[in-house]
């Protein structure tokens, strides 16, 4: 199984169309959206390519591919224009012995860990900060930001095949890898 995580796009078409791209360059199975959509937020300034109706566009042409939770910036109105379920405050994914908590961030991190075993994944964007650690035996793992980056990180997203995350910035260089069976 190979899986593509992505956060924080908060609006940018530049930067969607980036991540689609390198999701189909990847070969993914399934597009995981880790919230924060279409609106950039109070405390961002506007992303570069700042277009919400491109990128309502470009997710709900990929509608089937994605599996989408709640960012702190996304509404009940962001629902009304996008074509697949975006209001979950989590999901859940089985796969290969482990559990994958998925979460925008805001709630559940590190530092607030959800009801988890340990070697079960964390899975959270929301501070635009890439990061993988293992925290009371939960692997967390943060895959930055898609187009709002913080503390001079590269926009970056983050995939996982047989036990191992690997994130990425868009030209497809390896920033950090993390495996979850060691």
């Amino acid at each position: 199984m190979k899986l593509m995580f992505a956060s924080d796009i908060h609006g940018s078409a530049l930067w969607c169309e980036k991540m689609i791209l390198a999701y189909c360059a990847e070969g993914a199975e399934k597009l995981c959206l880790l919230g924060d959509i279409l609106y950039h937020g109070p405390r961002n300034d506007l992303p570069e390519g700042h277009d919400p109706k491109g990128v309502i566009s470009m997710l709900n042409a990929v509608k089937e591919e994605i599996i989408c939770v709640r960012g702190n910036c996304d509404t009940e109105v962001d629902q009304m224009v996008l074509d697949f379920p975006v209001l979950a405050d989590y999901a859940l994914i089985c796969a290969e012995g482990h559990t994958f908590f998925l979460t925008h961030g805001h709630h559940y991190n590190p530092v607030n860990l959800p009801p988890l075993k340990r070697g079960d994944v964390l899975i959270n964007g929301h501070t635009h900060i890439f990061r993988a650690e293992l925290v009371n035996g939960v692997h967390c793992l943060n895959d930055g930001s898609v187009s709002l980056p913080k503390e001079n990180n590269p926009h970056s997203y983050m995939v996982y095949q047989n036990g191992e995350f690997t994130i990425k910035d868009f030209e497809g260089r390896e920033l950090l890898k993390y495996n979850v069976e060691s």
